[in-house]
């Protein structure tokens, strides 16, 4: 771990772990405006068994899941300080175990999907306090209205808001815990709900049976995210702020059972009527309004997490070759913040879609969940691999995968009982999500298959002399070229045929730039090798997954370096221009493939590639996606082919003439 991201991690400073309430507790900071809802349902009786076993099953839940999976292994696996996934992967894809692509896809993909739920179901629950006053007044245009506004401000960037986030979250943090405190002060005999025993009751005796652990399975989703976040605040700021968040959480939740316990025997329709809702009836009638407000801020703030996590999950999905390329936009000066307008507005309209569909939160809590288990288990296939790596004994390590597979394969079996009630919803989105993704990834796997190498060796000779052809006009002084190839010694055949055949491209200076994206999130490294002296160089670029690609600044600081070094004379060499030290020209040419109709594809190949070349259509350019100026970039068109078919033996017919 490098100096920078230790410091990250074993710094632990006040500053940081407000910030780490900010940024961090959104999603499952939030879980208690509808959890206990969701359990107890609104015309079922309230029994003070279900009431303690429901607590029982959110307190082992957040002890097991949240703490002990999460917060204390988990967040011990990051990839240079960054956590998430997409990290994860990064990590174990180097034992060289090629399934491994497959839960890292799924799980990336379900994380995005639970992306578009969060927001309404959070905002939602928190406006729908103010039917206590208003029970006819219709809530979906004020959600639309605040999902709008959320996420029209993210292409200014957080930083502002961010410093109203954190003492925002302590405040509401705060009022969980003390409106608990104040409902467990009358019934200290909630606590029996510590006793596991009261779990295993719950499901015996719930009318729901064993499904309603979907509904327990709300006070977790946040813990994912919790991972993802990691890189924002650093291990030790998640670990010892997560006391006070799980304390007032679990003071808040056994708040709302004591409260529940003391009207055993009546509905929550009766105590509220249908937007009943054991949070805000804990609450006095005169610190409603308050609670209201407060609730509405924590619930846009876990919205805000998620969507910014939804940015970085993108980001890495495409420097890992599992999404297509879109437009990145850097707000602020903050290290890792981004904005991709793209999936801003198509998060945007996707949570519309969920809040004019389902319009209530009660509703919502039926699609709510069912993704987000589907990702944590594909992070406990790949936990698995990490502790392998990590030489854990073989025995530890069977213990805690086999806890976490039990433990969420039965919230998963639990949460499919949510399927035909709306869970479809999110699955179908994660399916459309993995769709592209294994597409985008298979398709380049294909397209790097049927790419042709050549060794460089072979056209240093013509290469030079071309340099020298006056017969040939000028094409540029410098021309540079983005390789493909790993090694130093090859380069694209196409390349070579765009150079020697494809119009021959006279230049003083060949360039060819190759950009390694490396499993760790922060690095910006180069490497100069002069093939041919004075004619031929090859630059590598070493970049972080979460580093943006920008060549032409990248490439101007290299030459700008050689130059320094006195490496490389960039001065043109047309003689007027050279006697006034005027640097040279750069032409960039950027190869753009299409399927050829040659290709021979089988029907799988088929729907990869015209899926691909399809997406493609969609997704940033090539010189939009290196960060080039367009007006110095020539794009050529090359044929893709696939099985390129066999020699046609053909017949010459020769004329009697």
């Amino acid at each position: 771990m490098s100096a920078h991201n230790h410091q990250l991690h074993s710094k632990l400073t006040i500053g940081g772990l407000l910030v780490t309430l900010g940024i961090i507790y959104g999603d499952i900071g939030t879980s208690p405006l509808y959890v206990m809802k969701a359990i107890i349902g609104l015309n079922h009786v309230i029994n003070p068994d279900i009431i303690l076993g429901g607590l029982s099953c959110i307190f082992w839940t957040l002890t097991l899941q949240t703490t002990l999976k999460y917060v204390l292994i988990t967040l011990s696996a990051d990839n240079h300080g960054e956590g998430g996934i997409f990290a994860l992967y990064a990590l174990v894809k180097r034992t060289k175990i090629k399934w491994l692509i497959a839960p890292a896809i799924i799980g990336g993909s379900a994380l995005l999907a639970d992306g578009i739920i969060t927001p309404p179901i959070s905002v939602s629950s928190a406006i729908e306090g103010i039917k206590t006053f208003y029970p006819s007044l219709n809530t979906v245009p004020i959600v639309i209205a605040i999902l709008v506004m959320l996420f029209t401000i993210q292409q200014f960037g957080t930083k502002l808001v961010g410093k109203f986030f954190a003492p925002m979250m302590l405040i509401w943090f705060s009022m969980l815990g003390i409106l608990g405190i104040i409902q467990i002060g009358g019934n200290l005999s909630v606590f029996k709900a510590i006793n596991p025993y009261y779990a295993y009751e719950l499901l015996r005796i719930h009318p729901d049976g064993f499904y309603v652990l979907g509904f327990v399975f709300l006070c977790t989703t946040g813990a994912e995210a919790l991972y993802s976040d990691m890189g924002h605040c650093g291990r030790k700021n998640i670990r010892i702020s997560w006391i006070f968040v799980k304390t007032t959480l679990v003071l808040n939740y056994f708040g709302q059972g004591a409260y529940l316990i003391k009207h055993q025997g009546d509905t929550l329709f009766n105590l509220g009527g249908k937007n009943a809702n054991p949070f805000y009836l804990i609450m006095e009638n005169w610190f409603q309004p308050i609670g209201i407000v407060i609730a509405t801020s924590a619930a846009v703030i876990a919205s805000q997490a998620l969507i910014s996590g939804s940015f970085t999950l993108i980001n890495e999905a495409m420097r890992l070759n599992f999404w297509p390329k879109v437009k990145i936009k850097y707000p602020t000066d903050l290290k890792g913040q981004l904005y991709i307008p793209s999936i801003n507005w198509l998060l945007l309209l996707g949570c519309i879609g969920i809040v004019l569909h389902f319009e209530e939160s009660g509703n919502m809590e039926a699609a709510y969940g069912l993704a987000i288990v589907l990702c944590m288990i594909m992070t406990t296939i790949l936990l698995n691999y990490y502790l392998i790596m990590k030489r854990v004994s073989w025995y530890i390590i069977g213990a805690i995968i086999t806890l976490y597979l039990a433990i969420e394969f039965s919230f998963l079996i639990a949460n499919l009982d949510k399927f035909p009630h709306g869970g479809y919803v999110t699955l179908f989105i994660a399916c459309i999500l993995i769709g592209i993704m294994t597409v985008w990834y298979m398709a380049k796997k294909i397209s790097k298959n049927y790419t042709k190498m050549v060794k460089i060796d072979n056209y240093k000779k013509v290469l030079a002399e071309l340099s020298l052809d006056l017969s040939i006009p000028k094409y540029a002084t410098h021309l540079v070229y983005m390789t493909n190839s790993n090694r130093v010694d090859e380069i694209e055949e196409k390349v070579m045929y765009s150079i020697l055949q494809k119009r021959p491209k006279r230049a003083d200076i060949y360039w060819l730039i190759h950009v390694n994206i490396l499993s760790e999130p922060y690095r910006k490294e180069f490497k100069v090798n002069e093939i041919i002296k004075d004619d031929l160089y090859r630059i590598d670029f070493y970049l972080g997954f979460r580093e943006p690609t920008k060549i032409n600044l990248m490439f101007k600081e290299v030459i700008k370096d050689m130059v320094k070094n006195g490496e490389v004379d960039i001065t043109s060499r047309y003689e007027s221009l050279n006697k006034n030290n005027i640097i040279g020209d750069f032409k960039f040419v950027l190869s753009e493939k299409f399927l050829s109709n040659d290709s021979d594809l089988n029907f799988f190949e088929k729907i990869v590639m015209y899926s691909y070349f399809f997406m493609k259509k969609f997704s940033l350019s090539e010189e939009k996606g290196f960060g080039l100026d367009s007006s110095s970039v020539k794009i050529e068109q090359f044929p893709l082919v696939i099985h390129a078919p066999e020699i046609i033996d053909m017949k010459r017919i020769y004329s009697k003439y």
